[in-house]
């Protein structure tokens, strides 16, 4: 994964030059690389909304046809011609992205050998923030917690909407205390990048999601 990480290391260097903070720096790269992946996020979030939203045309068609498999698949592709749509247009931006991520987490992992060329240079340079000493050290509380929280609301604003689906039930309430333990061992500025990542996933999918309720809410301030 070091082809992904080497330029987007790269990447955080010139903003860290730029901005001389480490901490800030990583709040800078991870709003630049949200707003590289907006188009991707888009494309996704309305690929899955459509195939949500073509589920109970696709039952129809399941129930009518239970006996004759053939004939499901046939209606079932006509229906997806019909909209213009792709049972797999949710999981190919998803398939772009993901080892993006995965660069992304290389390198605030090892930001020494990926972003100063050294582990000794990192470890010359003032990396701390607000109330940490430095982001080289998990912070046990304050940016796990955060994290875990930021990622709770992260998953509300993706939830499709199905209450009663006990996989998103779990996976709502478990994946942020997974995120608050693994946050508890990972250095501070990876925490750091979770927090900010997953603030601006739950913003950008409000905006996405919930257009209508965005121009009501600024018409009633104006």
């Amino acid at each position: 994964m070091s082809f992904i990480a080497a330029p987007l290391g790269f990447l955080l260097r010139i903003v860290f030059d730029i901005v001389g903070n480490y901490g800030l720096s990583i709040i800078v790269f991870t709003v630049i690389m949200k707003i590289v992946l907006v188009p991707l996020t888009i494309k996704q979030t309305k690929s899955m909304k459509l195939m949500q939203e073509m589920q109970p045309k696709i039952k129809e068609i399941q129930e009518k046809y239970k006996n004759d498999k053939e004939k499901i698949n046939i209606k079932t592709m006509e229906l997806y011609k019909e909209h213009k749509a792709n049972p797999l247009g949710g999981c190919l931006p998803m398939l772009i992205q993901l080892p993006i991520m995965i660069g992304l987490f290389t390198v605030l992992r090892n930001p020494g050998l990926y972003v100063f060329e050294s582990e000794e240079v990192y470890r010359t340079i003032d990396t701390s923030f607000l109330w940490l000493s430095n982001l080289r050290d998990p912070d046990l509380w304050i940016l796990p917690i955060s994290a875990g929280i930021a990622t709770y609301f992260s998953s509300l604003t993706m939830s499709t909407g199905n209450s009663n689906n006990p996989t998103q039930k779990m996976m709502l309430y478990m994946m942020p205390v997974m995120i608050v333990w693994w946050g508890r061992g990972f250095p501070a500025g990876l925490t750091l990048y979770w927090v900010v990542n997953s603030i601006l996933q739950a913003i950008q999918q409000l905006i996405i999601n919930k257009p209508k309720f965005l121009l009501e809410f600024f018409n009633k301030e104006e």
